[in-house]
């Protein structure tokens, strides 16, 4: 028996869709709204403010994360800078909120920390929540909507809460991360791992891929040491040969380290959350009733690469209380001259609603 799915039919919108959404949703004179951002170097940072604020004007106020990590480049923080400048211009109503995301001692501490921050925000007469995954880093974002949905849920009165992301693949592959050296789950996110329980379970790892990640993903495969692997590619994508070039990519790892099964490669669609988080619950549903006689089935997930299919995961581990393990990034590199052909008009947006109006009948 297949289980009732909380996101089954969640309103989901893609490109021009969501920008009718803002004009005719939230262009309503009540609605009163936070945009949560990350205020990074990333192009695609003041895209969802620039938007929003040209539709709503002054019924939006903005809290802008500006994630601090050790000895950073120069010139991405001069990037950052401007990009925080450009945000805060159009949302005149704001706060800027720097996050540490490693402690002196090295411990990764974002995602606690942004917690703590938003442990004191009013949002009393706040009626829509905005939470702008584009330069976010999922150490933080992951926290972030997990405690915004469950205070939405207790709150009262409550707050529709809103994903939106400017999702651009091409822009992702030229930005290569260097990994901290502590490998673990995000906060709020261990769920069973380690565990008396799930000892004895059938651990499948479902991790995301993007180019450039293979000595992370060697690390994290090695963290969860799981029996089988299920490679989640993006299909269909912006560029239709994506996933034929990630198999090549990592043509060894499958082959020789992760023993991928070609039967068992997962396929969503790039710009779809809502696919990848149908799939996902699916494949926990079919394991559910094969290993439920024999320590029963775990599922352990990394979302690295598109932000949009990474929502998806994030939907998936709340609703299960998946695993979701994570090297958080201590630093970059970045192709700044691809990254700058390309720049925001080549994203697409997307938006999906996780909580709220729209679900109450």
């Amino acid at each position: 028996m297949t289980t009732e799915l909380r996101w089954q039919n969640c309103v989901q919108h893609r490109s021009k869709e969501v920008q009718e959404f803002i004009s005719k949703y939230l262009g309503d004179a009540k609605r009163q709204v936070l945009l949560i951002a990350g205020a990074g170097f990333d192009p695609r940072s003041t895209a969802v403010s620039d938007l929003v604020a040209a539709t709503i004007g002054n019924r939006v106020r903005g809290l802008f994360i500006r994630e601090e990590r050790p000895n950073p480049d120069g010139e991405l923080v001069d990037r950052a800078t401007k990009n925080l400048e450009r945000m805060t211009q159009f949302v005149p109503s704001h706060s800027s909120l720097p996050i540490k995301i490693f402690a002196d001692d090295g411990a990764v501490i974002g995602g606690r920390e942004a917690i703590q921050a938003l442990e004191k925000l009013p949002l009393t007469d706040v009626t829509d929540v905005i939470i702008d995954f584009s330069a976010l880093s999922r150490g933080v974002a992951f926290p972030i909507v997990r405690y915004l949905l469950e205070r939405a849920q207790n709150s009262v009165p409550s707050f529709n809460l809103h994903l939106m992301v400017n999702d651009e693949p091409e822009i992702d592959s030229e930005v290569v991360s260097t990994a901290c050296d502590k490998v673990g789950t995000i906060h709020g996110f261990k769920g069973r791992l380690g565990l008396d329980d799930t000892s004895r379970a059938a651990k499948l790892w479902l991790p995301q891929y993007a180019c450039g990640q293979r000595a992370i993903l060697d690390r994290i495969y090695n963290f969860v040491q799981p029996h089988d692997v299920c490679p989640i590619l993006p299909f269909p994508s912006s560029n239709p040969r994506a996933g034929d070039e990630l198999i090549e990519h990592y043509g060894q790892e499958f082959e020789s380290v992760w023993e991928v099964d070609a039967r068992n490669i997962v396929y969503a669609d790039e710009k779809s959350p809502r696919d990848l988080y149908r799939t996902i619950l699916r494949i926990d549903d079919a394991r559910k009733r094969v290993f439920a006689e024999v320590g029963g089935s775990l599922l352990v997930l990394t979302p690295i690469g598109s932000k949009a299919m990474a929502i998806g995961a994030l939907m998936a581990a709340i609703e299960r209380d998946f695993p979701v393990a994570y090297i958080e990034s201590i630093g970059y590199t970045v192709n700044f001259k691809k990254v700058d052909e390309h720049r925001m008009e080549n994203g697409e947006l997307v938006h999906v609603w996780l909580h709220g109006e729209a679900y109450q009948n």
